[in-house]
């Protein structure tokens, strides 16, 4: 029984102390008139006037404002019961008014130094994940980088590639341009003799390694738009069931003549490639395609996301340099 009334009272306290200030000091002020006009229709005798006094409700006003206030000026003051008891219970609710006025008060600034604090802790923890991202920033934009150099090397004919002096990627790409991708990429940074295929899914590998351990170890909510390109890059690649088709070559162990006969089926795909024209959809006879139709929706995609990445966090990296 004292548990249930203890919880009841703790319950009614939180209630009251939720109650905005402005709400009891409006009653506080309300209550002055409501008093006054009790006064005011409480039988004559009920009262010792002073000298000059009068009894109209503009008076009782100014006496329930003294009483209500506890200034009690004695100039009007209370004979009988009636009036005694009327004064008596308005000294108590404005005693009561002003001290839930007060809880109230001090209720809202707990509150409002509760919510200061974690506004402080967020700004604390934004702090910190800006400065994460920072640190990663140089690394990632590299790891893009050389992604879109390898899209740009599998997507651009290798005659394109050593005559152009622009390397960068042209999102505009046809499906034609991706007839030349089991060649070397030429690329400078890349001195192998490793089909530009093969080097562009082990980058798109490592970049997506990457990216995903940025989603681990930065919260990025402060940067809904990184959070949702690297979350589809991340699952971009995770899709592309064609990675292992296109990059056969280098995980076989294979002879001299299984060598030789791959490199003649590439022959014909890259043919077959260069001189297709239609749309993305293979029928039977064009089945070998199919990785290569993926490959291609695979690099517009997540072109288009690099870029885009690539654009942000370099944007968040200037950002924070010195003026």
């Amino acid at each position: 029984m004292n548990e249930q009334l203890s919880n009841k009272l703790k319950h009614f306290f939180h209630v009251v102390s939720n109650i905005r200030p402005i709400v009891w000091i409006g009653l506080y002020v309300a209550v002055v008139p409501v008093f006054a006009l009790v006064y005011w229709l409480l039988p004559d005798g009920q009262f010792r006037i002073p000298d000059g006094g009068t009894t109209d409700f503009g008076s009782w006003i100014y006496y329930s404002i003294v009483t209500i206030t506890t200034l009690g000026f004695g100039d009007y003051t209370p004979m009988h019961g009636w009036s005694q008891t009327v004064t008596a219970i308005e000294v108590m609710c404005g005693l009561i008014f002003l001290g839930l006025f007060l809880n109230a008060v001090g209720s809202m600034k707990s509150e409002i130094d509760v919510e200061s604090e974690i506004e402080k802790q967020r700004r604390l923890r934004e702090e910190a994940d800006k400065s994460k991202l920072l640190k990663n920033i140089p690394r990632l934009l590299h790891q893009l980088n050389l992604f879109l150099s390898y899209c740009y090397a599998v997507t651009t004919p290798v005659s394109k590639r050593i005559e152009g002096k622009d390397l960068s990627y042209n999102p505009r790409f046809k499906f034609s341009d991706l007839a030349d991708m089991f060649k070397p990429s030429g690329l400078p940074s890349d001195p192998t003799e490793v089909p530009a295929v093969e080097r562009l899914i082990a980058c798109a590998s490592s970049t997506s390694l990457a990216l995903d351990s940025l989603q681990n170890s930065v919260d990025l909510r402060q940067w809904p738009e990184i959070l949702e390109d690297c979350f589809s890059f991340v699952a971009n690649y995770q899709m592309f069931s064609s990675a292992e088709t296109l990059s056969r070559r280098y995980r076989l162990t294979a002879g001299a003549q299984q060598t030789a006969d791959i490199e003649k089926s590439e022959e014909k795909l890259s043919t077959l490639i260069a001189s297709w024209q239609g749309d993305l959809h293979f029928g039977k006879e064009e089945s070998q395609l199919r990785p290569v139709g993926e490959l291609f929706s695979f690099i517009k995609e997540n072109g288009e996301i690099a870029t885009r990445l690539e654009t942000l966090l370099t944007s968040i990296a200037l950002d924070r340099q010195p003026q």
